[in-house]
């Protein structure tokens, strides 16, 4: 290992990346949520972290099933309401305020629009899915996980 690389993480501690990639799982198959919005929260929430590694592996995942211009307007989600049903921006913004919940405190106002929109163990499963991708993004962008993305 040079001075540049950091640790594989995952190689490193595979028993975690095991429980880890395990609730990833959950959140991807044992769900009633839909893949797509799951993978929409995913991609939000590793853009708020700046986990290059988990903003390309998403954006591909919902490059197979959303229009480009859905994925080009993440980031400004709030601003397009037309492009997002009701449900996905409850989602979206409910996984900007579990992120930030250190400045957010994951606000009542947002909570009820989140609990209003989702039965209350989709709400759990989606905090779940929420969770788990801000531990991927706390360890793919400090150990600067490669993309697959080339200039």
């Amino acid at each position: 290992m040079n001075e540049n690389e950091r640790l594989v993480w995952h190689e490193v501690a595979p028993q975690g990346a095991k429980a880890l990639f395990g609730i990833h799982h959950y959140v991807t198959t044992g769900t009633n949520l839909p893949e797509e919005l799951v993978h929409l929260v995913f991609l939000r929430v590793s853009q708020i972290n700046g986990c290059a590694h988990c903003i390309d592996l998403h954006t591909r995942d919902l490059l197979k099933t959303m229009s480009i211009e859905k994925v080009a307007h993440l980031p400004v989600w709030a601003e397009v309401p037309h492009l997002f049903p009701d449900q996905y921006r409850a989602a979206l913004a409910w996984a900007e305020e579990v992120t930030l919940v250190s400045e957010t405190h994951a606000s009542d106002e947002v909570y009820a629009v989140a609990a209003a929109a989702f039965e209350p163990k989709d709400l759990v499963d989606l905090t779940i899915a929420i969770a788990a991708m801000n531990a991927f993004n706390r360890l793919g962008a400090p150990f600067r996980l490669p993309v697959k993305a080339k200039a």
